[in-house]
């Protein structure tokens, strides 16, 4: 097996994005950079490279150790990195502090009922 795979089927093949083409828009994107720079979706990974991968307000630094073109389970998807330990932990920090932040008091469902639509017509009063 060669030592070298290009970046957008690596990106899938450690399960990072679902399908190979969201893999290629993040990396067109600009949401990955390789050694710091950012890449085209051919340019090959090889190991000892690193890579910095914003997926929403997340953010993963890691180096790539195996080069794989084939997308396996969870288990052997998460050899083919290592995650820097700062990385992992401001993820963790990040994912603690979204999951306490406030939710909204009431969650929009669609069309205002018939009661809303009451309350906002004496609200702007239009009614």
């Amino acid at each position: 097996m060669d030592d070298r795979v290009r970046i957008d089927k690596w990106l899938w093949a450690a399960r990072f994005f679902k399908t190979r083409s969201l893999a290629a828009q993040a990396v067109e994107g600009g949401r990955v950079q390789l050694n710091g720079l950012r890449v085209k979706p051919a340019r090959e990974v090889k190991p000892g490279d690193e890579l910095v991968i914003h997926i929403g307000a997340l953010e993963w630094v890691i180096e790539v150790r195996a080069p794989s073109a084939r997308r396996g389970p969870a288990p052997e998807a998460q050899t083919l990195y290592a995650e820097s330990e700062a990385s992992r932990q401001r993820r963790f920090e990040a994912v603690a502090t979204r999951k306490l932040a406030l939710a909204p008091v009431r969650s929009e469902k669609g069309r205002p009922t018939k009661r809303d639509r009451r309350q906002l017509r004496r609200f702007t009063g239009d009614g």
